[in-house]
């Protein structure tokens, strides 16, 4: 490849990665405004009727409500500033399980109102979640990171059953499994194939990592970020030359480098 058609194809990747973080910050603030009005009227509409109760209830039940509103816009804030300024700040590491346990069902709900694709909002999402992890800084014994495939990696032709023991691989080189073996001997780190969530959430139990680098689809991303935390998961999308779940690939070199920035060398 041209040292000119790299260089467009990493500005068109960084062009791709600014507008999903455009989106995830036009979806949380639009979130964290609805939530924000929505806690204002509970304090408004039954204002007169509390004070029949007690002339400090209207009052107490605000203060509890602007104490919502307070968080709210502390939490969103802190995750905008987060993704701009590629750091932890207003203690923004606190609050990943809030975006994702919050804001992402939110913010899918809110987009399909404004026409916007699960996938994009899905794919935005992965993209600010990666970011939230790598402003820990933080690396990791080989032993305690796990990276998780899909077993669509797999050559659908070929015969060998990886989900239990991925070394079952002969190694020919026709999938990127054999290139994942490499990476994962290289570096020390665990790596396991799963065929779908229920196997998946086993493999993490059995092993217990402290930080898992997920290769999968939007979806399937998005749902294991949710499942498995509070452990930090690092997605990398796949892609799906022959559609979906069948034969789909992974840039090894983007695998290699998420390993350089995780795995604590010996």
């Amino acid at each position: 490849m041209s040292e000119k058609k790299e260089i467009f194809l990493e500005k068109e990747i960084e062009s791709s990665f600014v507008a999903r973080k455009r989106l995830f910050i036009g979806l949380i603030t639009t979130t964290s405004i609805l939530v924000c009005l929505i806690l204002l009227l509970l304090w408004l509409v039954p204002f007169v009727g509390l004070q029949n109760i007690h002339p400090a209830a209207p009052w107490v039940l605000g203060g509890i409500i602007v104490s919502g509103i307070l968080f709210v816009a502390w939490a969103s804030l802190s995750l905008v500033m987060n993704i701009l300024l590629k750091r932890q700040v207003l203690f923004s590491g606190k609050i990943r399980g809030l975006s994702i346990r919050l804001f992402l069902p939110l913010m899918t709900i809110i987009g399909r109102m404004f026409g916007i694709p699960k996938q994009k909002i899905r794919s935005s999402f992965i993209k600010v979640n990666n970011e939230l992890v790598l402003s820990e800084n933080r690396k990791y014994s080989p032993d305690k990171v796990l990276m998780l495939m899909p077993h669509c990696l797999q050559k659908s032709i070929c015969s060998r059953r990886l989900t239990y023991n991925v070394n079952n691989c002969k190694r020919c080189g026709e999938c990127a499994i054999s290139g994942l073996l490499e990476l994962s001997e290289e570096f020390g780190v665990h790596l396991a194939i799963a065929t779908g969530g229920t196997i998946a959430r086993r493999i993490v139990v059995n092993l217990r990592p402290k930080i898992i680098l997920a290769v999968a689809c939007e979806r399937d991303l998005s749902s294991g970020i949710q499942d498995t935390y509070p452990i930090p998961v690092y997605g990398v999308l796949n892609d799906r030359p022959m559609g979906p779940c069948l034969d789909t690939q992974v840039a090894l070199d983007h695998v290699r480098r998420a390993l350089e920035l995780f795995v604590q060398k010996n």
